[in-house]
């Protein structure tokens, strides 16, 4: 729950600042969300899901 409402807020922070910076039109950003809002209405939603678990695990456990 967690990691979908950390990836959520980072893709909308990166969305304003594509917005703001006049590199993604309003429309654009509609698109992608309507995209995500239908992919995860898909059979391909899980696979997403535990892939970006499995990333985020690799990433967490890596240590500078």
């Amino acid at each position: 729950m967690f990691l979908s409402i950390s990836v959520v807020l980072l893709l909308l922070i990166l969305a304003v600042i594509f917005l703001r910076s006049g590199g993604l039109k309003v429309s654009h950003a509609l698109v992608c969300l309507l995209l995500g809002f239908f992919l995860a209405g898909t059979s391909m939603a899980p696979t997403i899901s535990s892939g970006l678990t499995a990333t985020a695990d690799i990433v967490g456990g890596l240590r500078p």
